[in-house]
């Protein structure tokens, strides 16, 4: 728990001031420790501070003015297509981080978010193919370190 807390905030105020580059993905002690489980997790934890510096649109159309008016005072705003769609939109969706109510989370076998993490860090090493770089991209990549060399 303490470092998804210090791996957040460490991230987010500084974003959240302007910062834009997330330091340390993947780090432990001060970066002694690498762990490709804690580098999926905190790669979910860039993408939720991403989307909260992002911000929120304010406008008629994401503040439903119309559906409001339509559907009036007192009556259940949340089964609108207009609250669904924008839900989707908005709310992140978590893949190391469960949201379940507990009894769905204790059904599924209760693992906590290091053990999600490090089962897809482990998935991705053993499945993932990068895509090759351009030419041109290679090109300028290795005109680069013969220019430094």
């Amino acid at each position: 728990m303490q470092v998804g807390y210090e791996k957040t905030m460490t991230a987010l105020l500084p974003a959240m001031a302007g910062v834009n580059l997330i330091y340390g993905l993947g780090m432990l002690e001060l970066g002694v420790t690498f762990s490709f489980g804690q580098l999926v997790a905190d790669a979910e934890i860039a993408r939720m501070v991403k989307r909260v510096v992002q911000g929120v649109e304010v406008s008629d159309a994401t503040l439903g003015v119309d559906v409001i008016k339509a559907v009036g005072p007192g009556k259940d705003f949340l089964t609108q297509k207009h609250t669904m769609d924008y839900m989707r939109i908005e709310q992140s969706r978590a893949k190391v981080f469960d949201r379940r109510m507990r009894s769905g989370w204790e059904q599924q076998g209760s693992k906590d978010a290091s053990i999600t993490a490090d089962e897809m860090a482990r998935e991705i090493l053993a499945t993932h193919k990068p895509e090759p770089l351009e030419a041109s991209v290679k090109n300028e990549i290795r005109r680069i370190v013969e220019s430094a060399e």
